[in-house]
């Protein structure tokens, strides 16, 4: 009998140290469930709320930044209007940065109590102290482009949009700098003209297209870049500034060039967006010169020029790998899609893409 309640009692025993113990990593286990949640708490707070680095801030900072960015396209669509004769209206502008007409009206409203704009009957109008403003926005722009153009290899159908982020960024005193590293250029890429630090915009040169006999040669001095798709499609025709054409026929219906050794016809809407003037001595054979692009294989050329839309670290390349005047270039071999082909430069072989292809003019040898 003393053996079986000696027996019952350890087990007694046993069973309450198992619930203390239970009970004890219980209450452990909430402590740092606890623990857990309090970090937790104190991490998204800080993450919300933490001075200058805290989402919250960053929010806060990057609306303010938006509305910022709003008012000065705004200031550069008003300045490119006025610059072109052309109408603006709440509408217009809405249109143009994408908003809703409540908010383009908004902004308009700002701008006045900033005396940067006055609201006419004719429509809003810059001030003197808005068209300051807004010309810096646009002076800076158009450097950018003409960076991105001769520094970098950035093809040109991303130079504008990556102008528009940069434009918003640079103060005053980096654009003078960016100035004065690019030699104090006049045209950006397109040939805008490129105001002065003092605000001076020299005029767009030459006369456009729609306003040119038929049966003379010109050559290009500017392609307006927007809207984008009608400057994507000039690109994608071969016009380049710089390059000669000749303008076949000009009619209503449209005005049939020849450039790049090649016929394209324009609608008089795309005809608007070409400024053109005189071809000056010494480049009238240039008009009917093709690209290697146009050379089939096995046809010996010689390299005439680079087009001067090929610049930067592309131009370098091209350079680099003997692609000069006079030298003699024979298509080789082509890949299964046409692209890239090899070509046969200086007794190499050298594989060049359509698009660069396209940049070198030549001659029949």
């Amino acid at each position: 009998m003393n053996f079986y309640f000696e027996g019952y009692y350890k087990h007694i025993l046993t069973i309450q140290n198992i619930n203390y113990y239970n009970s004890n990593n219980f209450s452990k286990g909430n402590l740092d469930i606890e623990l857990i949640v309090l970090f937790l708490s104190v991490l998204v707070m800080a993450v919300l709320f933490w001075p200058k680095k805290g989402f919250l801030f960053r929010w806060l900072r990057l609306s303010r930044l938006d509305e910022r960015v709003c008012l000065e396209d705004s200031l550069k669509y008003l300045f490119i209007c006025q610059e072109s004769g052309q109408e603006c209206s709440v509408d217009s502008l809405a249109g143009r940065l994408g908003l809703t007409t409540g908010k383009a009206a908004s902004l308009l409203s700002k701008l006045s109590a900033m005396e940067l704009v006055q609201i006419k009957s004719q429509g809003p109008i810059l001030t003197e102290k808005g068209g300051q403003s807004a010309i810096r926005i646009v002076r800076t722009h158009r450097l950018w482009e003409r960076y991105l153009a001769d520094r970098t290899g950035v093809p040109p159908k991303e130079w504008h949009n990556r102008a528009e982020r940069m434009e918003h960024s640079l103060s005053a005193e980096e654009t003078n700098t960016l100035e004065s590293r690019l030699g104090h250029p006049s045209w950006d890429p397109h040939g805008d003209p490129i105001p002065d630090s003092s605000g001076i915009v020299p005029p767009t040169p030459g006369t456009s297209l729609v306003n040119v006999d038929s049966g003379k040669m010109f050559e290009v001095v500017h392609l307006e870049d927007e809207p984008e798709e009608i400057y994507y499609s000039l690109l994608d025709k071969g016009f380049v500034l710089g390059d000669p054409i000749e303008v076949v026929s000009n009619t209503e219906e449209g005005i049939v060039v020849r450039i790049g050794g090649q016929t394209q016809k324009l609608d008089t809407i795309a005809a608007h967006n070409v400024n053109v003037r005189a071809l000056p001595k010494g480049k009238q054979n240039l008009v009917d010169l093709k690209t290697l692009f146009d050379v089939e294989i096995g046809n010996r050329v010689r390299v005439v020029e680079i087009s001067r839309v090929c610049q930067g670290a592309q131009r370098r390349r091209l350079l680099d790998l003997g692609i000069v005047r006079g030298t003699e270039i024979t298509p080789t071999l082509a890949s299964a899609v046409g692209n890239p082909v090899a070509y046969e430069i200086l007794g190499s072989l050298i594989a060049l893409r359509s698009r660069q292809a396209k940049w070198i003019r030549v001659e029949s040898v």
